[in-house]
């Protein structure tokens, strides 16, 4: 610096301030800044180790608010450190170190070290100790609040989400087939994220059922809390593995779809009765217990040729076309027979043994495809042999699809249509759709996009309405 050079002025800071730690999404806490301590410390519960042993993270709340324990932030960064720590009444404990951006207003940003405890009973929620003071900071301990001032307002719902940063998040993938391409895709694009993506098996939880505190168990231990819980839960466990998603919810844990929209969209029967009272259009559907009325419920769907279809039918399978009214009847007293549930359904021929299926996330259509049956087999399943090509949906198919895929309160859905001459019509809501055929005929990230929604789903929750004005602390 020559001799005309003016030195830069000196940060000053009193004993009290109004700081910031923006990438944990904490822009505004009210910190004791003392010389005396050596770390600094930020006020943090529920703390939690995840992800690998090379790498682990920590995830934390944070009440960035005194006084105000129903505005709760929760935080995620890299563990630098766990080291012993002495309190400033003598006691002795281990702690979680981070690195974080402290920001001190006015443009002045430098990363420190802060420690996570419970600072519960302290009147500030952070303290701020000399190893996070810069060589131009200037401490006057008679002092307070010399930096810019700042309000609890920004944790309130219009404004939190516009500051909360992407951060690492622990999610749960409920799956049986941990070589399956779905769940390999999950896995794949959360962990290329720097998000820890666990697999857990549906079948191998068990539940701990009481009001005060539910809990989901695994292999012997508690299940930790987990950010999002992304169910892939195969209609062969439907009961149980739903059971095991509002246990989730019970925990108020995300749920990527609900466990009523997965019992919902399983039922075929109860599938249809819901499109139906959303005016949802559907081939004509007819259901009777009695075998008296087999010919009454071929007549409300229509003349032959026909689809039977057992309620519990996947990716084809128990799917039956009657060509004639005689095989339809054939047909049906055979699965009445097996005292399976069924129902009779009209066939679209002007289908062609086409159908289009629809990828909705988040109330969106973001990918289409058109599948095309095998050799003579009419349906187009991909597990059966069908074939698939990217496909371009008219503005009523994609508002049909949204408007089905919303009647199930899914997040996430495979919506299936059927081009008739008529209009669009919901052949099925799959909600766990498999993302290997549609992503390869559409060539799009499918897998990306619902972390996209993930991300933005489980970003912190603010206070509601103005009420953190009233907490903004008095000078």
């Amino acid at each position: 610096m020559s001799e005309t050079d003016t030195p830069p002025e000196p940060i000053r800071l009193g004993w009290e301030e109004w700081l910031g730690l923006p990438d944990l999404g904490l822009p505004t806490l009210r910190a004791k800044v003392d010389t005396g301590a050596r770390t600094s410390a930020l006020h943090a519960h529920e703390i939690e180790t995840f992800g690998s042993a090379r790498a682990p993270k920590v995830r934390f709340d944070v009440h960035p608010i005194p006084g105000r324990d129903d505005v709760s932030i929760t935080c995620s960064a890299p563990v630098v450190d766990r080291r012993e720590v002495t309190s400033s009444n003598g006691e002795i404990e281990m702690r979680y170190v981070i690195e974080a951006m402290l920001d001190v207003g006015e443009g002045h940003t430098w990363p420190i070290e802060v420690t996570l405890t419970d600072r519960a009973t302290m009147a500030s929620r952070m303290l701020l100790g000399r190893q996070g003071l810069r060589e131009d900071v200037i401490v006057q301990p008679t002092e307070r609040f010399l930096r810019p001032e700042r309000g609890f307002e920004v944790y309130t719902s219009r404004r939190i989400k516009q500051v909360a940063p992407r951060r690492a998040l622990r999610l749960a993938v409920l799956s049986r087939e941990a070589n399956n391409y779905s769940t390999k895709r999950l896995v794949h694009e959360g962990e290329e994220r720097g998000h820890t993506v666990e697999i857990i098996d549906t079948t191998r939880c068990y539940m701990a059922i009481n009001a005060l505190a539910p809990e989901v168990h695994y292999d012997g231990k508690r299940l930790p809390r987990y950010d999002a819980v992304i169910p892939r839960i195969g209609a062969s466990i439907t009961p149980y593995g739903t059971a095991v998603v509002r246990q989730f919810e019970n925990l108020g844990t995300y749920c990527l779809n609900s466990s009523a929209g997965i019992s919902a969209s399983r039922d075929k029967l109860h599938a249809h009765q819901v499109l139906a009272g959303q005016r949802v259009g559907m081939p004509t559907t007819a259901f009777a217990a009695s075998p008296k009325d087999t010919s009454n419920l071929i007549g409300l769907v229509g003349s032959a040729p026909l689809i039977v279809k057992l309620l519990e039918s996947t990716q084809g399978k128990g799917v039956v076309l009657a060509e004639t009214k005689k095989a339809a009847e054939s047909v049906i007293d055979a699965f009445r027979g097996l005292k399976a549930n069924f129902l009779v359904q009209q066939f679209v021929k002007e289908a062609a043994g086409e159908d289009i299926r629809c990828f909705v996330i988040a109330g969106k259509v973001v990918a289409s495809m058109k599948r095309s049956s095998g050799g003579e087999d009419f349906r187009s399943n991909l597990h059966r042999g069908g074939s698939a090509v990217a496909a371009r949906i008219t503005p009523a198919e994609r508002r049909v699809a949204v408007k089905a895929a919303k009647a199930f309160g899914l997040d996430m859905a495979g919506v299936d249509l059927l081009r008739s001459e008529d209009g669009p019509k919901v052949l099925e809501v799959n909600s766990s759709p498999g993302l290997e055929g549609i992503e390869k005929a559409s060539r799009k990230n499918l897998a990306g996009k619902l972390f996209d929604h993930i991300e933005e789903r489980v970003r912190p929750t603010p206070a509601r309405g103005n009420t953190a004005k009233k907490a903004t602390a008095r000078k």
